[in-house]
């Protein structure tokens, strides 16, 4: 099982700060297609993801145990 990490207005999307999802095996564009579907999140693909506290890629591949987070961009002024 992999850990998913929601962040700012994602968590609010999602209704939860973290889910458990078997994800190992699935690249992280993947994963975040899944994610999206499933807790409704509209703009999960231009969020930054990080597994295990490191910036990853959309084709990096996710392992057993990983947590991955999903940040959504910063605006500000």
């Amino acid at each position: 099982m992999n850990n998913i990490l929601f962040f700012a207005n994602l968590r609010d999307e999602a209704g939860h700060e973290s889910v458990e999802i078997e994800a190992a095996g699935k690249t992280v564009a993947e994963l975040k297609k899944i994610v999206a579907d499933q807790y409704g999140l509209q703009k999960l693909d231009t969020a930054m993801t990080a597994i295990n506290e490191e910036f990853a890629s959309n084709e990096e591949v996710i392992k057993e145990g990983d947590t991955i987070a999903f940040i959504p961009p910063v605006s500000g002024g």
